[in-house]
């Protein structure tokens, strides 16, 4: 209220405008806050889509890893087959890890470069690569050399917000309802699963299934109790168009972290398919373990969700044969 003479002191002025910024910041606390809790909403994940390849999975092997990805999703039938005109499209490669290229701890970032550029060519509107990291974020994202390559190829690269996640609904019993799930993970036109080849020292190896906890929010050590089961779930929930396993440097011991190059191999190998259960299979024979062998294979055969059997599946391998 104006003093009765219709004068502004001085501190009358500083007064009134504390007052007001004070007002407008509690109206954006509020304004976020809402945001918030309007975008808590549940999701029934992503449709299926059931698009098929021109095989059931390729394996391309070769020096150059941006090749080797071109050459699999090109005998896939091509990156048009799964991305359209004007598409938003999802790669979600893993970047959990403060690591470089060369200790093999996160997804190569010229597998990254090659599907950016193919969903481009395919007519993507926007493609978007985030993970929610185990290491510092900044450090990951810098040191894995995804964010530099994927900005250079016209990405959308950026750090998730916890915040802005749906909760997840089945149709069936899962011990991950009502899990906070990334919204732009779900509110996508094509997602593309790219995880590294690794160890693991719970899971024995880190596959498409396991990449898929960094599109969680929330306290994801809790996912770790019935692991198996849960990244089951939390695939059927997303429901990847394309898996592209990164199996260029398999990290074989001391995953997931890694970090001494005596722990690298090199398999020069980037493997693609439409079934994350089959391309999970051929990457656990590729490191040399019985796919059954892994939990969470075997409760997705068991569920029907895939196959893993690879004597029966279509399976076309470009240069040496792996297995």
């Amino acid at each position: 209220m104006l003093p009765d003479n219709g004068k502004i002191t001085r501190r009358d002025f500083f007064k009134f405008s504390f007052a007001g910024l004070a007002l407008v910041a509690a109206g954006d606390i509020i304004f976020r806050t809402a945001k918030a809790f309007a975008q808590q909403g549940a999701s029934n994940g992503r449709p299926k889509k059931n698009i098929k390849g021109k095989h059931d999975l390729v394996c391309a092997k070769g020096d150059d890893p941006y090749a080797i990805t071109v050459k699999a999703v090109d005998a896939m039938g091509g990156m048009e087959r799964f991305v359209k005109k004007g598409s938003v499209v999802v790669i979600k490669p893993n970047i959990g890890w403060d690591r470089t290229p060369e200790q093999a701890a996160d997804t190569n970032p010229l597998v990254v470069a090659a599907l950016i550029d193919l969903c481009f060519k395919a007519g993507a509107k926007r493609v978007n690569i985030f993970d929610i990291p185990c290491s510092d974020a900044r450090r990951s994202y810098e040191n894995s050399g995804i964010q530099r390559i994927a900005k250079e190829k016209g990405a959308n690269v950026y750090f998730a917000d916890d915040w802005n996640t749906a909760k997840a609904k089945f149709g069936y019993a899962s011990p991950m309802e009502g899990w906070p799930v990334l919204r732009d993970a779900i509110e996508c036109d094509t997602f593309i699963n790219v995880p590294v080849l690794k160890h693991h020292g719970l899971t024995r190896l880190t596959l498409s299934m396991k990449n898929l906890m960094g599109v969680c929010a929330g306290n994801r050590g809790i996912i770790h109790q019935d692991i198996a089961r849960k990244i089951v779930d939390l695939t059927d929930f997303i429901n990847p168009e394309l898996t592209v396993i990164d199996a260029v440097r398999f990290l074989y011991r001391h995953g997931p972290t890694g970090g001494d190059l005596n722990d690298v191999k090199k398999l020069d190998s980037v493997i693609v398919a439409t079934d994350p259960t089959l391309a999970d299979s051929y990457a656990a024979r590729l490191a040399g373990l019985d796919p059954l062998s892994l939990d969470n294979i075997k409760i997705a055969v068991q569920r029907k969700f895939g196959s893993a059997d690879l004597d029966k599946a279509d399976i076309a391998v470009l240069g040496s044969r792996l297995i």
